[in-house]
């Protein structure tokens, strides 16, 4: 029996409600290491009962091992430390020291708050104390400003060591892929062959196509996996080969470490209040702008690439994202446009945007950033095919003196890429012959009477066989693509097709991509002005040298389909004299076209006619002539009826027969006659002879 402690404070209405003893550690691992320190806290127990608290009004609360004390978010049991408190269940809370019950102020203030008002003692290693006292509770407030404060001093002496081995390039951290920590502790390339060759294929084809989905396009068309190097774990060390997706090739072009340098801070974590159905607190990590990097120390390890290249990385990256600032280029596609990304506004500046007439080839570049953000009307819309054909043209004639050089280097770097692609698979072919020669050993030292395992090890040696002939059944099948391209007859064959640049730009096997990309390595921009009847074209190349060109507009659909001025005039002239049907005759025969490039036609001159308000001197219809007497000598048949004392229907007799000179411009249409005084002389009747109708009698 433990001597009993008599304290003044320990009153007899305090020893008839429960002792609460609340137990924590801060971290799962000081659970496990701090012994001592628990055993301390579960010691409190005996304190309570040496200070008359019987063993079963003790309540002991550890539920809360493994939590910070920082919050009382997640911790149940001070949660119901302070449900007990508050319902006046309880006499006395014991703890080692006020850190242990709280580390924040205001569940520490609280708590004793709820101890005044339920008079309740608050017990730790250096007295009681009792919270309805103001000396007392002015002591525990002191002690809670303490803990939290000497939670803050902790914190900072840690951080200020890692910054300080974060300042010296010290700190270790997670390596990327490619990169591994060698026994003296220094980053060195990773000494696996196949992965350090997967890196710098990742790096090489971006160089080359200059968008991460294009890396992931080469590795999947060529079959090629990526690897990824566990760190931490049970699997700490090894290596798995996964397809390479778009994700990971961003995160390989955004990591610094691959240029050889160290950078600590690319990441910042703020707090951030979580909504959801209790109040909780969670970290959120953002990234930080490379000028805002507290720690860059270069050229302190081996890397993949120069820290210039890893700059020129991020600009194309940057400049193919478009979704959040118009401003910039965007990835190469397949679209006809050839000058996507490069085209700026002669009027406001801004970048011109892309869109396809109904038949998807024809270009149009746009100025419509005012109308889409603020309702007015776009800047200007420009037809793109000819202005592609003259920016085209210039730079043709610019790369006249470099064409043989940048063939030799298109074709080098290919021939490497090639290479690096053909090395690829024979890695992977010997990384599988090494699990397999692996297996054989461990079956081959295995116990042969001990079947359980050895059946396991025959079945496992059996699969990598397999899965080795497998390989190289597909590495031969797989055509080798560096010794294609580097045969000296096809070089030979490609820079003579290159020396004639525009037939090799003209090419089918030339892709709208491949063209843009030339383009972009010369131009920097090209800015469009839309005038009257021209269009001002200002090629800015990257040396910052300016090419001007005038190119005529094209015309709009009602101008192209518009009759020619000199048809017009030679149908205005004909229409003195001239039968609309003539007139179709005349103009097709003299090579004249309609607006739509047909053949003239008698309803095409009548529809000219009526458009354009021109008179014919020759109308067909007898209605137009007022006196019944057209302007080629022609008179109506009402007209020749009556000087020739006949009936119109006589008229229309002698026409068809023969005896009068008469023409229709239609089938059953009317008849126009040419009388002259000889036929009038011989076909006019001395009287017109009149008829009666027979009666029916």
């Amino acid at each position: 029996m433990p001597p009993r402690l008599a304290h003044p404070k320990i009153r007899t209405e305090h020893l008839d409600r429960r002792a609460l003893i609340y137990i924590r550690q801060s971290t799962p691992m000081q659970v496990r290491d701090n012994i001592a320190s628990t055993a301390r806290q579960y010691d409190l127990a005996r304190r309570a009962e040496q200070f008359g608290w019987p063993k079963d009004h003790i309540h002991v609360i550890d539920q809360d091992q493994g939590h910070s004390g920082a919050s009382a978010v997640g911790r149940d049991g001070f949660q119901y430390l302070m449900a007990e408190v508050g319902f006046g269940r309880a006499g006395a809370v014991l703890s080692l020291e006020a850190s242990r019950l709280a580390r924040s102020c205001s569940d520490w203030c609280r708590l004793i708050e709820i101890c005044g008002l339920t008079d309740t003692l608050v017990i730790d290693e250096d007295g009681v104390y009792d919270p309805t006292q103001y000396n007392d509770r002015l002591l525990l407030g002191i002690k809670g400003t303490m803990s939290e404060a000497e939670l803050h001093w902790i914190r900072s002496r840690l951080l200020g060591g890692k910054l300080e081995k974060a300042r010296t390039g010290q700190l270790r951290s997670r390596l990327p892929t490619g990169l591994v920590y060698d026994p003296a502790g220094q980053t060195v390339l990773d000494p696996d062959e196949q992965v350090r060759q997967s890196l710098r294929l990742v790096f090489d084809t971006f160089e080359q196509v200059g968008a991460a989905l294009g890396v992931v396009q080469y590795f999947a068309e060529h079959r090629l996996q990526f690897p990824t190097r566990h760190y931490g774990g049970s699997r700490d060390g090894q290596l798995t080969w996964r397809t390479l997706d778009h994700g990971r090739v961003l995160a390989v072009l955004h990591n610094p470490n691959y240029t050889g340098t160290y950078v600590y801070g690319r990441t910042k974590a703020r707090n951030v209040v979580v909504p959801g159905e209790e109040p909780r607190i969670k970290g959120r990590t953002r990234a930080v702008v490379a000028e805002d990097w507290p720690f860059v120390i270069h050229d302190h390890h081996p890397g993949y690439i120069t820290w210039e290249q890893f700059q020129r990385n991020q600009r194309r990256l940057l400049d193919n994202c478009t979704a959040d600032h118009q401003e910039r280029h965007g990835a190469l596609r397949e679209g006809a446009a050839l000058l996507q990304g490069l085209v700026l506004c002669g009027r406001c500046g801004r970048r011109m945007t892309i869109r396809y007439m109904d038949d998807g080839k024809t270009p149009l570049y746009e100025c419509n950033q005012l109308h889409k953000q603020y309702g007015e009307k776009t800047c200007q819309s420009l037809r793109g095919d000819r202005v592609d054909e003259a920016v085209v043209r210039v730079f043709l004639e610019a790369m006249q003196p470099a064409q043989l050089e940048v063939s030799m280097a298109a074709i080098d770097q290919i021939s490497e890429q090639a290479r690096m692609a053909d090395r690829q698979w024979e890695l992977v072919v010997e990384r599988a012959r090494y699990d397999a020669e692996l297996a054989r050993r461990r079956f081959q030292a295995v116990d042969p009477e001990n079947r359980l395992v050895a059946r396991n090890l025959e079945r496992d040696w059996e699969a990598r066989l397999a899965e080795v002939e497998r390989l190289e059944r597909e590495s031969t099948a797989r055509p080798a693509l560096s010794t294609r391209l580097v045969d000296p007859s096809e070089r030979a064959q490609i820079l003579a097709l290159a020396r004639d640049l525009p037939s090799l730009w003209q090419a089918a096997t030339t892709t709208q991509v491949e063209r843009k990309q030339l383009l972009g390595f010369l131009i920097k921009d090209v800015c469009l002005t839309r005038g009257d009847t021209t269009i001002e074209v200002a090629i800015r190349w990257r040396t910052e040298a300016c090419t001007a060109l005038n190119i005529p507009r094209p015309k709009r659909s009602c101008d192209a389909r518009r009759t020619d001025p000199a048809a017009l005039a030679r149908l205005r002239a004909l229409a003195v004299d001239t039968s609309d049907s003539r007139i179709a005759q005349i103009l097709d025969r003299e090579g004249f076209r309609s607006g739509t490039g047909r053949p003239f036609t008698t309803n095409i001159v009548k529809q000219l006619r009526y458009s354009y308000s021109i008179p014919s001197g020759c109308p067909d219809r007898p209605a137009l002539c007022g006196d019944g007497h057209r302007a080629d000598g022609r008179c109506t048949a009402s007209v020749a009826a009556d000087l020739l004392n006949v009936t119109v229907s006589t008229i229309a007799d002698w026409c068809q027969s023969g005896l009068l000179d008469g023409i229709q411009s239609t089938s059953h249409g009317p008849w126009w006659i040419r009388l002259t005084p000889e036929t009038i002389a011989r076909l006019r009747k001395p009287a017109r002879r009149s008829w009666t109708r027979r009666s029916a009698s």
